[in-house]
């Protein structure tokens, strides 16, 4: 069976056009659906990057309404797509099946969460266990495999082109993400006394060896997500209130990227900005500056597959934000 499925695989991950998912292997990407469930299949890893490889193709999207009963050891509903994120939570690390920990299907929801549907499923929450898809992942932005971190970080950014879900993203009662984008970028940084007790409560006095993601593009990418939820009003009262200029201040001196540290710059411009009607907003704030040249319009890199760009309307051009 394994070499079976590997030749399979390699045919189509050497194809350069999409004609091989409307031939007669379509079929068996749907059968491949249902054998990472199995907690004893051997190749589940492998199936996973067949997924997030063939994600790029718009008829994969399918699977958000395909429906099959789920092997009560993985005790999910009969969704696909709800037990493949369920695997994906209880696959971690090999507790599902010990050859497989299912880090690829991070990027399969990455891309899913290009199409409307699929950033609606992540934003649903589900009746068979009342859960918000989307926070089912939050938690893995600082495990420590880079793959499920960046696939991770990669849906996030994706379901928050959502603008109207922006509050439910924001409430310490649903979604709430802020302390999953902000802590990554964190590093052992001491604040002043004012800053720290205004800060998250998850982000108050962290141990010494706090580490900050170690990779630029994630980091990139979790700006970015702050960027979009700065769209709103509330988005960016809450960043100020919260505190959130002093982890870019430090983000921007500490880590030497250049796409990072540009979009720590965008990020405070929109929240130096005076609101309409209101006195001047910039609390203290002050540019970040650098000495190398800015480039025009950085794009957040993402993990494997194709990702689907788009731009964010929001104040002006040099806070466009592309989909990945």
């Amino acid at each position: 069976m394994r070499s079976q499925f590997s030749s399979t695989s390699l045919r189509i991950y050497a194809s350069p056009t999409p004609h091989l998912i409307s031939t007669p292997t379509y079929p068996l990407i749907l059968t491949n659906l249902y054998k990472p469930q199995n907690p004893s299949e051997p190749n589940a890893n492998e199936i996973s990057m067949l997924l997030a490889n063939l994600a790029k193709f718009d008829q994969l999207k399918d699977i958000l309404t395909i429906e099959r009963p789920a092997p009560k050891e993985l005790a999910s509903n009969n969704l696909v797509i709800d037990q493949l994120l369920d695997l994906f939570v209880k696959g971690a690390d090999g507790t599902y099946n010990k050859e497989a920990n299912y880090d690829y299907l991070s990027y399969l929801f990455a891309d899913l969460a290009k199409h409307s549907e699929g950033r609606r499923y992540f934003l649903t929450r589900q009746e068979y266990d009342s859960v918000v898809p989307l926070t089912k992942l939050t938690v893995f932005t600082e495990h420590k495999s880079e793959i499920r971190r960046k696939g991770v970080a990669s849906t996030i950014k994706n379901v928050a082109f959502e603008i109207d879900s922006h509050p439910a993203f924001l409430s310490t009662d649903e979604i709430n993400i802020l302390p999953y984008l902000l802590l990554p970028i964190t590093g052992n940084e001491e604040y002043s006394d004012e800053d720290n007790e205004n800060m998250l409560e998850d982000l108050q006095m962290l141990p010494p060896d706090k580490q900050r993601e170690p990779d630029p593009n994630i980091t990139q990418t979790h700006i970015e997500t702050l960027m979009l939820l700065t769209t709103t009003r509330e988005g960016r009262d809450l960043m100020r209130e919260v505190k959130v200029y002093p982890i870019l201040r430090e983000t921007h001196m500490r880590v030497e990227d250049e796409g990072v540290r540009e979009v720590c710059e965008r990020l405070v411009q929109v929240l130096m900005r005076d609101e309409q009607g209101e006195e001047k907003a910039d609390g203290g704030m002050t540019a970040l500056v650098r000495n190398p040249k800015k480039s025009e319009h950085p794009q957040a890199v993402g993990g494997a597959g194709a990702w689907h760009t788009q731009e964010a309307d929001n104040d002006s051009d040099d806070d466009k934000i592309v989909e990945m």
